[in-house]
């Protein structure tokens, strides 16, 4: 999330939780689409990570967007850490390692999402160029350590810092230095919401493999096409991975709010203060019996705020993110946007996408899940290849974008925007394993070159 939701109102029971999840359904004729994507900058000249201070720092940088796009501020304990858009809803915003995002206003059609993206990178590098700053498309850092990578001044990550290595062991990295790009969309009622869930989650390992894009860790190969992937597997086992649960019946906004319950909390924000009430239990704030904050009850904030510290690879909130995908190049962040909107909001495709995953079993959509960080489209589940798969996936969804037959000026539809992916499915081929062919041939080992080749 860009920045935290503000609603003081009290919250006095499960209900209303639910209720406040249930307030996110909307008509089709409603339905929108939300791009984020992360990018990490740094100095063009050494190669080094840019720090938030200093006249061509971070901090610079949100200066200079600011003056060009007349944006509200976002602070956060003095220190500039985002800007919002408030007529149109976009948002530009600070991961813990300096990723510089740009989560995308909900918008119509996939044309808009791409003049957005277009518009934001040419500012970007626009601002950035007269600092000397450009900007990695790639999912993870490829050459500083964790110790190289600085931090930015935002006091939830600061808790959440604290509280990684004791659930997992590779959350400092997945904050620090991994970069993502995500699709948001919206649900008609419970039942559209489950199959989409459904679709979304069985889907999510297809997604981490077509975008693939992150081969690269302290200046070598990791072993992983997308490592971003697999450092998720490690992460937080409470609060990341497949949700099995959704797939069994009674699935609803209830059944999530109870899974939600039981996710533990990082902080809980008072004014401008956060407090750090890591692994402490949702329960007991909704209850008033907060142990590190006696007396003090939930509020609508409290709740957005700690769905948006729940990681799994579908996100629910008052709609759905798609979490599974690598950041690339323009290309393919309105391609992972294309995709979704292809399957989701033509009701044939989705009927025809549940129709592959429904008879998947928990356990091989699990073991698909673990693989597609290694093997991408080399993966298998229920004796079809992942590579296969996706092409069945991609006709459905071409077929979905072009039965919405939205237009832009040159009077194409939005299928087009599916096409950086046909290429994968083709050739079995994602763009980490061309990565990795060039590190291994041409760049004889040497990292420094992605850093031209992989910039926006």
């Amino acid at each position: 999330m860009a920045r935290d939701i503000i609603d003081a109102n009290s919250v006095e029971s499960r209900d209303a939780l639910v209720a406040w999840l249930e307030a996110g359904c909307k008509p089709a004729e409603s339905f929108r689409v939300g791009t984020e994507h992360e990018k990490i900058p740094f100095y063009r000249a050494d190669l080094t990570p840019v720090p938030y201070e200093g006249a061509r720092g971070i901090r610079a940088l949100l200066e200079g967007m600011q003056q060009r796009l007349g944006w509200e501020a976002i602070v956060d304990g003095g220190n500039l850490i985002g800007l919002f858009d408030a007529a149109g809803g976009g948002a530009i915003s600070l991961e813990p390692g300096g990723q510089f995002e740009l989560s995308g206003a909900p918008l119509e059609t996939i044309h808009q999402s791409a003049a957005e993206i277009d518009a934001h990178l040419r500012q970007a590098r626009d601002v950035g160029g007269p600092l000397g700053v450009g900007f990695l498309a790639l999912g993870m850092s490829p050459k500083w350590t964790l110790a190289q990578t600085p931090v930015m001044p935002k006091g939830r990550y600061q808790i959440m810092a604290r509280y990684m290595p004791k659930v997992g062991t590779r959350g400092l990295d997945m904050m620090f230095r991994t970069a993502t790009v995500q699709a948001n969309l919206d649900f008609s009622d419970e039942a559209d919401m489950v199959k989409k869930l459904r679709v979304g989650l069985a889907l999510q390992p297809l997604l981490t493999a077509l975008f693939a894009n992150s081969p690269f860790t302290d200046g070598k190969l990791n072993g992983f096409l997308s490592a971003r992937s697999e450092i998720w597997r490690h992460t937080d086992s409470a609060r990341a991975g497949m949700l099995p649960f959704a797939f069994e019946p009674g699935m609803g906004f209830e059944r999530y709010v109870d899974y939600a319950l039981d996710v533990p909390m990082y902080f809980v924000k008072r004014g401008a203060a956060y407090h750090d009430v890591a692994g402490a239990s949702f329960r007991d704030l909704l209850a008033g019996r907060l142990e590190a904050m006696p007396g003090e009850r939930a509020t609508i904030s409290d709740w957005a705020n700690h769905l948006s510290t729940i990681f799994p690879e579908v996100r629910l909130k008052r709609y759905l993110e798609m979490r599974g995908a690598d950041v690339g190049p323009a290309e393919r962040i309105c391609a992972l946007s294309a995709l979704m909107v292809g399957l989701y909001y033509d009701s044939d495709a989705l009927a025809a996408a549940f129709d592959v995953v429904k008879n998947w079993s928990a356990g091989e959509r699990q073991k698909l899940r673990d693989e597609a960080p290694r093997l991408a489209l080399g993966a298998a589940i229920a004796g079809r290849s992942l590579r296969e798969v996706g092409r069945e996936i991609l006709s459905i969804a071409r077929g979905g974008l072009r039965r919405r037959a939205r237009f832009d000026e040159a009077g194409r539809d939005e299928a087009f925007y599916l096409d950086p992916l046909d290429k994968f499915v083709e050739t079995g081929r994602v763009a980490a394993q061309d990565w990795i062919a060039k590190f291994e041939g041409e760049w004889g080992g040497v990292i420094d070159p992605v850093f031209a080749q992989a910039c926006y």
